[in-house]
């Protein structure tokens, strides 16, 4: 609705400058008024994205993930200041020259800017640098982005300011989401979930891992969605033991499992999910056995979520000691010794506008936190790695698995992957 509204008062423009996809203009206020009274002290400045830091001739532009969640502004060159009295947006001025290669953009007078953002006052982004004094003159301290590059110039103008980091205080915003952001990440995982679909009535002794890949990512893009949420993990064999393999340029042969690590980003916001299957249909009895010790591995983890539980690899509420207790105490490797050693990263994270997405680790699961429970083996010496990934809602007594329409079991993937 909100872009059919946009596209009849701003004609073109629209759709290049909204990927929302139903945050209303209410909740970016609503977040910018929560930043600002976390950080009551000072001015806040962050910079959006320039075409050339969030894109280029392969991967095109896209915001800022800290500035799009404060501003659902999605054109380069921006740069918001943020004051306990006010809100001023700043973006360059139209430039009929860089149209021509780039398309349309608004402009600091257009009035579709207000309608997206909820911010009255949008400036020249040319006349920041001039304004910029005035902007931090009662501020007792400027906070920003301070590991951007942006936050180094930023310091070279204001040499005498006291400076503070706006990320943390960003994270335990980001943390918990809110009706629109869980259901554009049910959006992404449900496309997801269709690309694993897609790819289990594909896979092949003999294909590529690419092949696969190509078939994943197609799902998504033609179901409306902008980009891979990470690059596609897809390996096969010995391939599966490596965490974050990307080349996806092996050839599968029948007898070993396929790991895919893939899913989409829709309208900004990603899923996680991982699924591990037989490359020829059927899972050999140890690749089942090591399989279902994953499964009672991630089972018993989710079944553990709750409000109060951490992801901390340490702590009594710990959620990957579950996930490791479990592996220890199911199966053996080759030589009689305990599985645990092969799980070797964390039990999962945020998602949300990022597929690592911002958080403070110190503080504990809560409702409306979206994470993922992803124990693995990795074991090279066996020519194969196995992992389980799902996405989970933390709820007021559980968490709702938002993938649990994916099969899981051995019987429901052999089955499936059936022609």
């Amino acid at each position: 609705m909100r872009l059919a509204v946009l596209f009849c008062l701003f004609g073109g423009l629209a759709p290049l400058l909204t990927g929302d996809g139903g945050i209303g203009v209410d909740e970016y206020q609503s977040r910018r008024k929560a930043l600002r009274e976390a950080l009551k002290e000072g001015v806040i400045i962050l910079v959006g994205g320039s075409e050339s830091e969030r894109g280029d001739l392969r991967t095109s532009f896209f915001q800022e993930p800290n500035f799009y969640y404060l501003t659902g502004w999605t054109q380069p060159g921006a740069i918001l200041a943020l004051s306990p009295e006010a809100e001023i947006l700043f973006i360059p001025r139209r430039s009929m020259e860089r149209e021509r290669w780039t398309g349309p953009k608004a402009g600091p007078d257009d009035a579709v800017v207000a309608a997206i953002t909820g911010i009255a006052d949008v400036e020249p982004a040319e006349d920041f640098e001039s304004r910029l004094p005035h902007l931090v003159k009662a501020a007792a301290k400027v906070y920003s982005l301070t590991t951007q590059p942006a936050a180094e110039r930023l310091r070279t103008l204001l040499p005498l300011r006291e400076f503070g980091d706006a990320s943390n205080a960003l994270a335990k915003l980001r943390m918990t989401k809110s009706p629109a952001e869980i259901g554009l990440i049910r959006r992404a995982t449900d496309v997801t979930l269709q690309a694993h679909h897609a790819a289990w009535q594909r896979i092949a002794p003999g294909l590529y891992e690419y092949q696969i890949a190509a078939t994943m990512s197609g799902t998504y893009f033609e179901a409306g969605c902008q980009r891979h949420a990470y690059p596609p993990i897809v390996g096969a064999g010995p391939n599966a033991a490596i965490l974050h393999y990307s080349a996806n340029s092996r050839r599968m042969d029948a007898g070993e499992v396929l790991l895919m690590d893939v899913a989409a980003e829709c309208s900004y916001y990603v899923s996680d999910v991982t699924r591990t299957t037989p490359v020829n249909g059927k899972f050999t009895d140890r690749q089942k056995e090591l399989y279902e010790i994953v499964l009672g591995a991630q089972r018993a983890t989710i079944a553990a979520v709750k409000p109060g539980m951490t992801l901390s690899k340490t702590g009594p509420n710990s959620l990957y000691q579950v996930a490791l207790d479990y592996l220890n105490a199911h199966g053996k490797d080759r030589n009689g010794k305990p599985l645990g050693q092969y799980f070797t990263h964390g039990i999962g994270h945020h998602v949300g506008l990022e597929v690592h997405d911002a958080d403070d680790k110190t503080l504990p699961l809560a409702a409306g936190m979206i994470v993922t429970i992803e124990p693995g083996l990795y074991i090279p010496e066996e020519n194969l790695g196995i992992r389980i990934e799902d996405v989970l809602l933390v709820t007021e007594n559980g968490a709702e698995v938002l993938s649990a329409a994916l099969p899981v079991a051995v019987d429901e993937i052999e089955q499936a992957m059936r022609r």
